[in-house]
Protein backbone atom coordinates (compact mmCIF):
# COMPACT_ATOMS: atom_id res chain seq x y z
CA UNK A 1 0.00 0.00 0.00
CA UNK A 2 1.33 3.47 -0.85
CA UNK A 3 0.17 6.67 0.53
CA UNK A 4 0.60 10.04 0.26
CA UNK A 5 0.50 12.81 3.46
CA UNK A 6 -0.10 16.30 2.19
CA UNK A 7 0.12 18.54 4.25
CA UNK A 8 0.54 22.60 4.84
CA UNK A 9 3.90 24.06 4.92
CA UNK A 10 6.00 20.73 5.60
CA UNK A 11 9.34 22.46 5.30
CA UNK A 12 8.89 24.79 8.28
CA UNK A 13 8.79 22.92 11.59
CA UNK A 14 5.32 23.49 12.67
CA UNK A 15 3.40 21.52 15.08
CA UNK A 16 1.47 19.60 11.99
CA UNK A 17 4.81 19.44 10.33
CA UNK A 18 5.97 17.26 13.42
CA UNK A 19 2.86 15.16 13.16
CA UNK A 20 2.66 14.16 10.16
CA UNK A 21 6.50 12.72 9.89
CA UNK A 22 5.72 11.43 13.36
CA UNK A 23 2.86 9.23 11.64
CA UNK A 24 4.91 8.37 8.45
CA UNK A 25 7.22 7.21 10.24
CA UNK A 26 4.75 4.66 12.46
CA UNK A 27 3.15 3.86 8.94
CA UNK A 28 6.46 2.90 7.92
CA UNK A 29 7.43 0.54 10.53
CA UNK A 30 4.02 -1.36 9.58
CA UNK A 31 4.92 -2.07 5.84
CA UNK A 32 2.83 0.91 4.34
CA UNK A 33 5.00 2.95 1.81
CA UNK A 34 4.82 6.76 2.15
CA UNK A 35 5.21 9.94 0.70
CA UNK A 36 4.93 13.48 2.07
CA UNK A 37 3.99 16.71 -0.09
CA UNK A 38 3.71 19.85 1.35
CA UNK A 39 0.32 21.30 -0.12
CA UNK A 40 1.03 24.78 0.15
CA UNK A 41 4.55 24.26 -2.28
CA UNK A 42 3.03 22.12 -4.42
CA UNK A 43 0.20 24.08 -6.14
CA UNK A 44 0.82 22.77 -10.11
CA UNK A 45 -2.39 21.29 -12.01
CA UNK A 46 -0.38 18.86 -13.34
CA UNK A 47 0.51 17.47 -10.54
CA UNK A 48 -0.03 13.86 -9.88
CA UNK A 49 -1.10 12.25 -6.67
CA UNK A 50 0.14 8.23 -7.64
CA UNK A 51 -0.96 6.29 -4.69
CA UNK A 52 -3.47 4.15 -3.33
CA UNK A 53 -4.95 6.54 -0.42
CA UNK A 54 -4.55 10.35 -0.19
CA UNK A 55 -4.51 11.58 3.64
CA UNK A 56 -5.13 15.31 3.47
CA UNK A 57 -3.88 17.92 6.85
CA UNK A 58 -6.32 20.91 7.44
CA UNK A 59 -9.51 20.48 5.31
CA UNK A 60 -10.04 23.59 4.27
CA UNK A 61 -6.22 24.12 2.99
CA UNK A 62 -6.48 21.07 1.79
CA UNK A 63 -9.62 21.47 -0.21
CA UNK A 64 -8.42 24.56 -2.31
CA UNK A 65 -5.03 22.33 -3.18
CA UNK A 66 -7.42 19.82 -4.79
CA UNK A 67 -9.18 22.51 -7.04
CA UNK A 68 -5.66 23.46 -8.19
CA UNK A 69 -5.38 19.62 -9.29
CA UNK A 70 -6.20 18.76 -12.61
CA UNK A 71 -6.13 15.03 -11.67
CA UNK A 72 -8.16 14.39 -8.41
CA UNK A 73 -7.61 11.47 -6.44
CA UNK A 74 -10.44 8.99 -6.18
CA UNK A 75 -10.25 8.00 -2.75
CA UNK A 76 -8.91 10.73 0.01
CA UNK A 77 -9.53 10.53 4.07
CA UNK A 78 -8.94 14.19 6.01
CA UNK A 79 -7.16 15.44 9.64
CA UNK A 80 -8.48 18.65 11.04
CA UNK A 81 -5.90 19.69 12.49
CA UNK A 82 -7.22 23.07 14.57
CA UNK A 83 -7.94 26.21 12.58
CA UNK A 84 -10.00 24.16 10.14
CA UNK A 85 -12.35 23.37 12.26
CA UNK A 86 -12.24 26.13 15.15
CA UNK A 87 -11.91 29.05 12.61
CA UNK A 88 -12.63 27.59 8.85
CA UNK A 89 -16.28 25.52 9.81
CA UNK A 90 -17.56 29.00 11.07
CA UNK A 91 -16.38 31.37 8.97
CA UNK A 92 -19.05 32.59 6.30
CA UNK A 93 -16.36 32.58 3.37
CA UNK A 94 -14.68 29.26 4.10
CA UNK A 95 -16.62 27.05 5.46
CA UNK A 96 -18.56 25.69 2.18
CA UNK A 97 -15.08 24.77 1.17
CA UNK A 98 -14.53 22.97 4.45
CA UNK A 99 -17.88 21.15 4.33
CA UNK A 100 -17.25 19.92 0.57
CA UNK A 101 -14.03 17.87 1.41
CA UNK A 102 -15.58 16.41 4.64
CA UNK A 103 -18.80 15.33 2.04
CA UNK A 104 -16.24 14.12 -0.51
CA UNK A 105 -14.01 12.15 1.92
CA UNK A 106 -13.77 8.56 2.70
CA UNK A 107 -12.62 9.19 6.01
CA UNK A 108 -12.60 12.35 8.59
CA UNK A 109 -10.07 11.64 11.30
CA UNK A 110 -9.98 14.49 14.90
CA UNK A 111 -7.67 14.19 17.42
CA UNK A 112 -9.89 14.37 20.73
CA UNK A 113 -13.92 13.36 21.75
CA UNK A 114 -14.59 16.96 21.73
CA UNK A 115 -13.58 17.76 18.02
CA UNK A 116 -15.67 14.96 17.01
CA UNK A 117 -18.77 16.51 19.27
CA UNK A 118 -18.01 19.98 17.37
CA UNK A 119 -17.84 18.34 14.19
CA UNK A 120 -20.51 16.08 14.15
CA UNK A 121 -23.00 18.86 15.58
CA UNK A 122 -22.01 21.07 12.87
CA UNK A 123 -22.07 18.11 10.34
CA UNK A 124 -24.03 15.37 11.26
CA UNK A 125 -24.35 13.28 8.23
CA UNK A 126 -20.60 12.20 8.47
CA UNK A 127 -21.04 10.51 11.93
CA UNK A 128 -20.54 7.44 10.31
CA UNK A 129 -17.06 8.18 8.76
CA UNK A 130 -15.08 10.25 11.55
CA UNK A 131 -12.77 8.77 13.67
CA UNK A 132 -10.91 9.80 17.06
CA UNK A 133 -7.44 8.60 16.85
CA UNK A 134 -5.10 10.14 19.44
CA UNK A 135 -2.09 11.77 18.66
CA UNK A 136 1.36 9.71 19.19
CA UNK A 137 4.46 11.17 20.95
CA UNK A 138 8.29 11.39 19.72
CA UNK A 139 11.17 9.40 21.70
CA UNK A 140 13.94 11.75 21.92
CA UNK A 141 17.57 10.88 22.68
CA UNK A 142 20.01 13.77 24.53
CA UNK A 143 23.40 13.89 23.67
CA UNK A 144 26.27 16.75 23.74
CA UNK A 145 25.95 20.13 25.02
CA UNK A 146 23.57 21.83 22.56
CA UNK A 147 22.23 24.67 25.16
CA UNK A 148 23.40 25.90 28.43
CA UNK A 149 20.91 26.91 31.36
CA UNK A 150 22.15 29.12 34.22
CA UNK A 151 22.70 27.56 37.26
CA UNK A 152 20.19 27.97 40.13
CA UNK A 153 17.66 28.81 37.62
CA UNK A 154 13.92 27.75 36.80
CA UNK A 155 13.32 27.01 33.62
CA UNK A 156 9.93 27.96 31.52
CA UNK A 157 9.83 27.02 27.72
CA UNK A 158 7.51 27.77 25.23
CA UNK A 159 7.50 25.96 22.26
CA UNK A 160 5.45 27.28 19.16
CA UNK A 161 5.80 29.20 15.89
CA UNK A 162 5.51 32.93 16.55
CA UNK A 163 2.03 33.77 15.31
CA UNK A 164 -1.03 35.66 16.52
CA UNK A 165 -2.70 32.93 17.70
CA UNK A 166 -0.07 31.25 19.85
CA UNK A 167 -0.30 34.63 22.01
CA UNK A 168 2.75 34.79 22.85
CA UNK A 169 3.55 38.22 24.32
CA UNK A 170 1.52 37.36 27.27
CA UNK A 171 3.86 34.63 28.66
CA UNK A 172 6.69 37.19 28.55
CA UNK A 173 4.07 39.92 29.92
CA UNK A 174 3.20 37.80 33.23
CA UNK A 175 6.24 35.66 33.76
CA UNK A 176 7.60 39.58 33.86
CA UNK A 177 5.13 40.35 37.18
CA UNK A 178 6.77 36.88 38.69
CA UNK A 179 10.18 37.82 37.65
CA UNK A 180 10.04 41.06 39.92
CA UNK A 181 9.14 38.19 43.04
CA UNK A 182 11.56 35.81 41.45
CA UNK A 183 14.28 36.79 39.62
CA UNK A 184 16.18 33.39 39.22
CA UNK A 185 13.66 32.30 36.50
CA UNK A 186 14.18 32.04 32.82
CA UNK A 187 11.75 31.90 30.13
CA UNK A 188 13.19 30.30 26.46
CA UNK A 189 11.05 31.10 23.18
CA UNK A 190 11.35 28.10 20.54
CA UNK A 191 9.97 28.30 17.15
CA UNK A 192 10.24 29.79 13.74
CA UNK A 193 8.76 33.48 13.10
CA UNK A 194 5.80 32.54 10.85
CA UNK A 195 3.83 36.47 11.19
CA UNK A 196 6.62 39.20 10.77
CA UNK A 197 4.27 41.66 12.74
CA UNK A 198 4.27 39.14 15.14
CA UNK A 199 8.35 38.38 15.01
CA UNK A 200 9.04 41.92 15.73
CA UNK A 201 6.97 42.24 18.57
CA UNK A 202 7.84 39.30 20.33
CA UNK A 203 11.71 40.50 19.36
CA UNK A 204 10.88 43.70 20.88
CA UNK A 205 9.57 42.20 24.33
CA UNK A 206 12.23 39.51 24.12
CA UNK A 207 14.99 42.68 24.07
CA UNK A 208 13.31 44.57 26.55
CA UNK A 209 14.05 41.34 28.85
CA UNK A 210 17.33 40.30 27.38
CA UNK A 211 18.55 39.57 31.61
CA UNK A 212 15.84 36.40 31.56
CA UNK A 213 14.29 35.85 28.44
CA UNK A 214 15.69 33.97 25.59
CA UNK A 215 14.37 33.63 21.93
CA UNK A 216 16.35 30.36 20.74
CA UNK A 217 14.42 30.71 16.63
CA UNK A 218 13.98 27.85 14.89
CA UNK A 219 15.20 24.13 15.95
CA UNK A 220 15.05 20.73 14.46
CA UNK A 221 12.69 18.85 15.77
CA UNK A 222 15.57 16.34 17.51
CA UNK A 223 17.03 19.07 19.12
CA UNK A 224 14.13 19.94 21.71
CA UNK A 225 15.13 16.68 23.60
CA UNK A 226 17.93 18.59 24.87
CA UNK A 227 16.06 21.17 25.23
CA UNK A 228 13.68 19.35 27.07
CA UNK A 229 15.92 18.24 29.50
CA UNK A 230 16.77 21.36 31.00
CA UNK A 231 13.35 22.74 30.82
CA UNK A 232 11.58 22.86 34.50
CA UNK A 233 7.94 23.72 33.07
CA UNK A 234 6.58 23.84 29.58
CA UNK A 235 3.69 26.89 28.50
CA UNK A 236 1.34 26.70 26.18
CA UNK A 237 -0.47 30.24 25.74
CA UNK A 238 -2.34 29.62 22.66
CA UNK A 239 -6.01 31.33 22.31
CA UNK A 240 -6.80 28.48 19.97
CA UNK A 241 -5.12 24.80 19.53
CA UNK A 242 -5.39 21.60 17.39
CA UNK A 243 -3.65 19.42 20.00
CA UNK A 244 -0.13 20.73 20.83
CA UNK A 245 2.66 17.92 19.76
CA UNK A 246 5.26 20.35 22.08
CA UNK A 247 2.92 19.70 25.18
CA UNK A 248 2.09 15.55 24.54
CA UNK A 249 6.48 15.63 23.80
CA UNK A 250 6.47 17.51 27.57
CA UNK A 251 4.02 15.36 29.15
CA UNK A 252 5.72 12.37 27.79
CA UNK A 253 8.86 13.59 29.44
CA UNK A 254 7.75 14.17 32.52
CA UNK A 255 7.69 17.91 32.59
CA UNK A 256 4.70 19.75 34.32
CA UNK A 257 3.07 21.73 31.58
CA UNK A 258 1.14 25.63 32.38
CA UNK A 259 -1.18 25.97 29.67
CA UNK A 260 -3.91 28.40 28.64
CA UNK A 261 -8.05 26.87 28.63
CA UNK A 262 -8.71 26.51 24.77
CA UNK A 263 -10.12 23.11 24.20
CA UNK A 264 -7.36 21.53 22.79
CA UNK A 265 -4.63 22.10 25.68
CA UNK A 266 -8.08 20.72 27.80
CA UNK A 267 -8.53 17.51 25.98
CA UNK A 268 -5.07 16.47 26.71
CA UNK A 269 -4.24 17.81 30.55
CA UNK A 270 -5.98 17.35 33.23
CA UNK A 271 -6.03 20.02 35.46
CA UNK A 272 -3.97 19.93 38.80
CA UNK A 273 -3.41 15.81 37.99
CA UNK A 274 -1.45 16.18 34.79
CA UNK A 275 -0.92 19.77 34.28
CA UNK A 276 -1.95 23.41 35.08
CA UNK A 277 -5.09 24.62 33.21
CA UNK A 278 -4.94 28.47 33.61
CA UNK A 279 -8.07 31.36 32.49
CA UNK A 280 -6.66 34.34 33.07
CA UNK A 281 -2.96 36.10 34.64
CA UNK A 282 -3.79 35.63 38.15
CA UNK A 283 -4.19 32.23 37.80
CA UNK A 284 -1.50 31.74 35.35
CA UNK A 285 0.68 33.32 38.12
CA UNK A 286 -0.22 31.10 40.78
CA UNK A 287 -0.07 27.83 39.17
CA UNK A 288 3.80 28.87 38.12
CA UNK A 289 4.44 29.54 41.50
CA UNK A 290 3.21 26.30 42.66
CA UNK A 291 5.05 24.56 40.19
CA UNK A 292 8.23 26.49 41.17
CA UNK A 293 7.81 25.89 45.03
CA UNK A 294 5.77 23.08 45.65
CA UNK A 295 8.63 20.07 44.74
CA UNK A 296 6.41 17.30 45.99
CA UNK A 297 3.35 18.68 43.70
CA UNK A 298 5.56 18.98 40.50
CA UNK A 299 7.10 15.33 40.66
CA UNK A 300 3.19 13.93 41.20
CA UNK A 301 2.29 16.00 37.97
CA UNK A 302 5.50 14.65 36.47
CA UNK A 303 4.34 11.16 36.78
CA UNK A 304 0.96 11.11 36.17
CA UNK A 305 1.87 13.09 33.00
CA UNK A 306 4.06 10.30 32.07
CA UNK A 307 1.66 7.53 32.56
CA UNK A 308 -1.28 9.15 30.67
CA UNK A 309 1.14 9.95 27.33
CA UNK A 310 1.97 6.12 27.91
CA UNK A 311 -1.65 4.70 28.05
CA UNK A 312 -3.32 7.18 25.55
CA UNK A 313 -0.94 8.77 23.12
CA UNK A 314 1.38 5.72 21.69
CA UNK A 315 2.89 6.07 18.36
CA UNK A 316 2.41 2.98 17.45
CA UNK A 317 -1.27 2.89 18.17
CA UNK A 318 -1.99 5.81 16.31
CA UNK A 319 -0.03 4.53 13.02
CA UNK A 320 -2.09 0.88 13.40
CA UNK A 321 -5.59 2.76 13.46
CA UNK A 322 -4.50 4.74 10.51
CA UNK A 323 -3.65 1.95 8.91
CA UNK A 324 -7.08 -0.02 10.12
CA UNK A 325 -8.85 3.43 8.29
CA UNK A 326 -6.64 2.63 5.39
CA UNK A 327 -7.54 -1.12 4.70
CA UNK A 328 -11.31 -0.04 5.67
CA UNK A 329 -11.53 3.09 3.04
CA UNK A 330 -10.00 0.71 0.27
CA UNK A 331 -12.06 -2.66 0.77
CA UNK A 332 -15.40 -0.23 0.12
CA UNK A 333 -14.09 -0.19 -3.65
Amino acid sequence: MKVILATPNFHQPRGNTITVQRMADGLEQLGVNTEIISITDNKGSEMQLQADIVHGFNAYRFYIFLQNLKIKPKDYIVTLTGTDLNYNLFDNDTRSDVLTCLSEAKAIHVFNEEAKETLIKEVPEIKDKTFMIPQGTSEFSVSGDDFQKEPNTFLYVLPAGVRQVKNIPSAIQMLKKLHEKHPHIRLWLVGPVLEEEEGQIVKDLVSENEEWVEYLGQLPHEKMGAVYHLADCILNTSHSEGQSSAILEAMGYGLPVLVSSNEGNKSIVSHTRTGFIYRDTNQFLDYAEQIMNNIKLRQSISDNAKQYIAKHHSSTHEAEYLLNIYQDVLNQK
